[in-house]
């Protein structure tokens, strides 16, 4: 029996002349498929050994459900641009292979009337198949410009074996073979390598590429290259996390070793990832080294032992950006290509629960291993961080652990908490610069919330600590700390004080004299959210046409201001203070006001910079006037 269409059909064909109105069949262009597939669909050509490996497992597992006695074998063998694939599965008739073999989109696993024949008397449900699209052999002509099947059918023991071969031009023969010729049922399949694609047919790239996919396939899988030696085996099951160790010690040696061979790195720690219910067995190692919580870490799935994909990152929650995670599982979707994980709301529900089982080893390190706890935390208390904000449970567990740069030092919150029960905190991690030194000298308690995540931490920290106090930082809660001069003094410098509040008011700036430390600071900028907002309703109100300039005049209040706060224990300030001439004192003041500014690293306005100019230009005008020069000498 033999048959050369010129191009593998679609479906049934029809004939358009003898009924105008007849429904016609599309025809397929095979060498354009292939092209579609191996630049769209697939990543990689790599992806042949994989399908040839699927179909051989399939055809495994149909057998053992057709005769679950049967001794079952997979064998590979390359060599010389030539790849084998043998297995002892079910097999296939003559009209088998016309209908399966060569039909685009047609699978002897696919439910349904058009592979009624070919599942007939099977009770193997369709999902205890890899294969689930039809593609069949179809992905092979990636890389061969023949495939040569021959097989015989289990469930037709009387039936003669089948030789099966098609070309990339998109003709088959089909054809009968003597008994002898495959005495046992199963399948043998040939490629043939297209010029160019002997890289990926080399033995030694063929025996990688099916480690790499089939190590943790449910059968024994060997590999020959052809050179006379014994076959080597490509499985090694059961899976590492699946296998028993004497110590939890020696499996986790075992695990980091997994990690190392696999992912290129020794683990600083290993999570356990078991889902019986969702099918999901595996493990996720922790990164030794600290990553950005942007990383998304590219996870390796098993679909029932088959590798699916090495870069799946929709696989864990956001948050778990410091691991990676190997697992095999029997529930999730595969796309189209069988190159990732179809993002469904199974894998939404997986997704919550591996992220709830990398919560649960972080409580269990809290209870019983702080050593380990600590020692994680000290790489990846981002991490934490990002899971804690949306888990006051969690981040009360972490409270002794997780680390904030604080006006006392680098410190936990419990730690913080202890010595202080109304915690400040600034949001930019200049402000938090500028005041910690002056902070930490007057016993007032601040926290840098200017981090990745610590703002949002702070301000759940009331729910966990009722007790606690947590506001941001304003300009009054520090002037307050700050220790007033003698009313005396204040009342003689009056003037100057005068002068300096009128020389900063197109500023919105207020101006107070205090003593503080550290002395080498002259004069402290300080700011708030509510003085911000102030100023930017009077910068909106000046810029306001006749309507706008009523509405925000309405809203514009006598809230707080920025304010410059004057070092009276600085020697600079005192003699400021004592310049006999109004305007040299007005320029000076000006220059602190700039030098203040600058020292917060707040963005400039242009009111600021025009004064800096001012300040800049009248300090050298001063200076040169002052000083003698060749034609003036003093």
């Amino acid at each position: 029996m033999t048959s050369t269409p010129p191009s593998l059909p679609a479906a049934g064909s029809a004939d358009p002349a003898a009924d105008p109105a007849a429904v016609n069949s599309f025809q397929v262009d095979l060498r354009g498929l292939v092209d579609l597939l191996s630049h769209h669909l697939y990543s990689s050509p790599r992806v042949y050994v994989r399908e040839l490996l699927q179909n051989a497992v399939d055809a495994i597992t149909a057998r053992h459900a057709h005769e679950p006695g049967a001794q079952v074998r997979i064998r590979l063998t390359a060599s010389a641009g030539n790849v084998t694939i043998e297995d002892s599965g079910i097999g296939l008739t003559a009209d088998e292979a016309h209908s399966l073999l060569a039909t685009i989109g047609r699978s002897s696993k696919r439910a349904g009337a058009d592979a009624a024949e070919a599942v007939q008397g099977l009770e193997t449900t369709r999902q205890e198949f890899l294969g689930q699209f039809g593609i069949g052999l179809l992905a092979c002509f990636v890389v061969a410009r023949q495939i040569r099947v021959v097989t015989r059918s289990a469930r037709r023991p009387d039936a003669a074996p089948v030789e099966w071969l098609a070309t990339d031009d998109g003709s088959y023969t089909v054809r009968e073979l003597p008994h002898e010729a495959r005495p046992e049922p199963g399948t043998t399949v040939h490629l043939q390598a297209r010029p160019g694609a002997e890289e990926w047919t080399a033995p030694a790239k063929v025996e990688q590429l099916a480690r790499d996919y089939g190590s943790l396939l449910p059968y024994d899988i060997t590999f020959d290259d052809g050179e006379g030696g014994e076959p080597r085996p490509i499985t090694d099951r059961p899976a590492v996390w699946d296998r028993p160790f004497p110590t939890p010690a020696a499996r986790r040696v075992a695990l980091a070793g997994h990690c190392a061979g696999l992912f290129g790195f020794t683990p600083l720690d290993s999570i356990d990832l078991d889902l019986p219910v969702a099918g999901v067995r595996g493990v996720a190692y922790v990164l030794p080294e600290p990553t950005s919580p942007a990383h998304r870490s590219g996870h390796r799935v098993h679909l029932k032992g088959m590798l699916l994909t090495e870069q799946a990152d929709n696989l864990l929650p956001d948050w778990a950006f410091f691991v990676r995670a190997v697992l095999d599982t029997d529930t999730l979707r595969p796309t189209a290509s069988r190159e990732n994980l179809y993002d469904d709301e199974t894998l939404a529900a997986v997704r919550e629960a591996l992220g709830a089982r990398i919560r649960a080893w972080l409580t269990e390190l809290a209870a019983s291993e702080p050593e380990r706890l600590a020692a994680f935390l000290s790489v990846h208390h981002l991490g934490v961080k990002s899971l804690a904000r949306h888990d006051a449970e969690l981040l009360g567990l972490m409270l002794p652990w997780l680390p904030f740069e604080t006006s006392d030092g680098s410190m936990s919150l419990e730690e913080f908490a202890a010595a202080h029960t109304d915690i400040h905190f600034t949001r930019t991690v200049e402000e938090f610069r500028q005041i910690a030194p002056i902070a930490a000298a007057h016993g007032l308690g601040v926290i840098n919330a200017g981090y990745t995540y610590d703002a949002d931490l702070l301000a759940l920290l009331p729910s966990v600590r009722p007790e606690l106090k947590v506001t941001e930082l304003d300009a009054g809660a520090v002037t307050e700390r700050l220790d007033p001069v003698p009313t005396g003094v204040e009342l003689a410098l009056a003037s100057f004080l005068s002068t300096a509040r009128t020389r900063l008011e197109p500023q919105s700036c207020d101006v107070v004299l205090r003593a503080f430390q550290p002395v080498s600071v002259p004069a402290l900028y300080l700011d708030d959210r509510q003085a911000r907002q102030e100023r930017d309703r009077t910068a909106a109100l000046d810029n306001a046409d006749s309507l706008w300039s009523g509405i925000l005049g309405a809203l514009r209040g006598s809230g707080p201001r920025a304010r410059l706060v004057l070092n009276h224990n600085n020697p600079l300030i005192r003699r400021i203070a004592g310049l006999p001439d109004p305007t040299l004192a007005g320029t000076a003041i000006e220059s602190l006001y700039g030098q203040a500014l600058l020292m917060s690293q707040r963005p400039l306005r242009p009111t600021d910079t025009t004064l800096l100019n001012r300040a800049f230009l009248g300090l050298l005008e001063w200076a040169t006037h002052s000083a003698p020069t060749q034609e003036d000498p003093k």
